[in-house]
């Protein structure tokens, strides 16, 4: 019953979110039922480990036998915590944020929320394709009104990307239903479709879509940018800390296993794609002035390096993504989390315009320091382990033949990132403060909080990263054995 009551209470506390007037009792109305879905999802993890509160399984729409079906499996656990920490970080780090309509904005963020951990736990594909949906259309009307000054024509190009992948995902999910034994929704019945070989390839390439879209993998990644840029903070954080995981999943349970010969048929195109990916967005990065920019497309190379690590079919590199889908989300939050903070101050995100900062804000500085590190996958740091076992996994693969190519092209965006992070920490909190950054900054309470909490995240995962692995194994081992083609083709 785990699994439901992640669903209902951000359900009924966002739906009561929008008869709220007072912006100061919704806000803490929000926190409150995020801090009560973070309880229920730790639960899950420590207490109600047992199968029976793990998965809750209904009717739904009996007449094309589909149902509503959902579980915590490993990679489920993982990212229904990371989503359940993430929106209490959020919520507490811009406490101080005003928004107009502020009932509306924490009506959506919760029902985003629903929509995020739907996809997470759904076993049937008409229901992912439902919560899949239902993520998109609060993130779409939150874009929109809350956003910058070019946010209609940014969540314009924003909603015809995902939409259009959307439509892909659903025709494909339509013929493999028609093509499995009983015709059903059923995770397992798609497990055990049979797809005829020439379909099959195309059937991969609509899902790939989908999911590459929402990572988002190049050259489909051009929304991102201008998306993060645009959006407010608080979403921002949200569609890069979690919601890019919708596309990371979705490879993981529902591309690989089900299209599995043409996941290896085609591993090397999509490989040569991500890595290509994380050389452009790395070197991309290295030009921004722009704070937010710079995070985006820091963030396509992180993804692409997962991307490429799926399809290495390695048990090292498949947990080295699911450990590192939650180490991405919650140092990415830190970085958004400080990038608000200046913002808000200073009323600029130009790295040219600041500097100093450390002089007048230690604490921010070193927070941040920290928190940048980590991304870059500091040794210790949360973000080592899992790029580590990421890296690891494509040297080792067995699936491809430039497996030594992947590796070295892969690893040269290691320094990339080196450059450009160390780059904006130079300049913007070391040096000599200016007119505006002059005055500093001194971090409120909830900031403060907020920062800590994930620092300490970062340290924990750094240094004892076997609780997120064992979490994940199960997972993984399945995955990959259904993964496991070469059977077919060394007969």
């Amino acid at each position: 019953m785990i699994p439901v009551f992640l669903l209902v209470i951000p359900l009924v506390s966002g739906l009561g979110a929008f008869f709220f007037k007072d912006g100061k009792t919704v806000r803490a109305w929000a926190l409150f039922s995020s801090l009560i879905t973070l309880t229920g999802s730790i639960l899950g993890l420590t207490i109600f480990k047992d199968a029976s509160y793990q998965e809750f399984h209904a009717s739904w729409i009996s007449s094309i036998n589909t149902s509503f079906s959902v579980k915590l499996d490993g990679m489920g656990q993982i990212l229904c915590l990371l989503t359940a920490v993430s929106f209490p970080l959020v919520f507490l780090s811009t406490w101080n944020s005003v928004y107009k309509k502020p009932n509306n904005f924490f009506g959506l963020m919760l029902l985003m929320q629903v929509g995020l951990i739907g996809v997470f736990l759904a076993m049937d594909a008409l229901l992912f394709y439902f919560f899949w949906e239902l993520a998109l259309i609060p993130a779409y009307f939150l874009c929109s009104q809350w956003g910058g000054e070019r946010r209609i024509a940014v969540t314009f190009k924003f909603f015809i990307y995902t939409f259009t992948g959307s439509i892909l995902m659903l025709v494909a999910i339509i013929y493999i239903y028609l093509q499995t034994p009983d015709h059903s929704f059923d995770i397992t019945a798609f497990y055990n479709s049979a797809t005829n070989s020439r379909a099959e390839s195309w059937l991969f390439w609509m899902m790939f879509v989908a999911f590459a879209v929402k990572m988002p993998i190049w050259p489909l990644h051009t929304w991102q940018p201008d998306t993060y840029e645009q959006s407010p903070t608080a979403v921002t954080m949200i569609l890069s800390g979690v919601m890019v995981k919708m596309g990371v999943l979705g490879m993981i349970r529902w591309l690989i296993p089900v299209l599995h010969i043409s996941f290896y048929q085609w591993g090397d195109t999509v490989t040569t794609l991500a890595v290509t990916g994380m050389l452009y967005a790395s070197l991309i990065a290295i030009q921004q002035d722009d704070l937010k920019r710079l995070v985006a497309y820091s963030s396509i190379a992180h993804v692409g390096l997962m991307c490429a690590s799926l399809f290495a079919e390695t048990h090292s590199g498949m947990q080295g993504v699911m450990i590192q889908m939650f180490n991405h989300g919650i140092n990415i939050i830190g970085l958004w989390i400080v990038i608000e903070l200046i913002e808000r101050q200073f009323g600029t995100r130009k790295i040219s315009q600041l500097g100093g900062l450390a002089q007048r804000s230690p604490a921010m500085a070193i927070l941040l320091v920290v928190v940048a590190l980590a991304n870059i996958g500091l040794p210790l740091t949360n973000g080592f382990i899992g790029e580590f076992l990421m890296f690891n996994g494509i040297f080792a693969s067995t699936v491809t033949k430039y497996y030594v190519v992947f590796t070295v092209l892969a690893g040269i965006t290691i320094i990339l990132a080196a450059v450009y992070t160390l780059n904006m920490i130079r300049k913007v909190f070391y040096g000599e403060t200016n007119t505006l950054t002059a005055p500093g900054y001194s971090l409120r309470f909830n900031e403060t909080a907020a920062l800590t909490i994930i620092v300490v995240i970062v340290f924990v995962i750094g240094v004892y990263p076997k609780l997120f692995l064992d979490i994940s194994k199960e997972t993984s081992e399945f995955i990959l054995q259904k993964a496991d083609v070469r059977t077919i083709f060394n007969k």
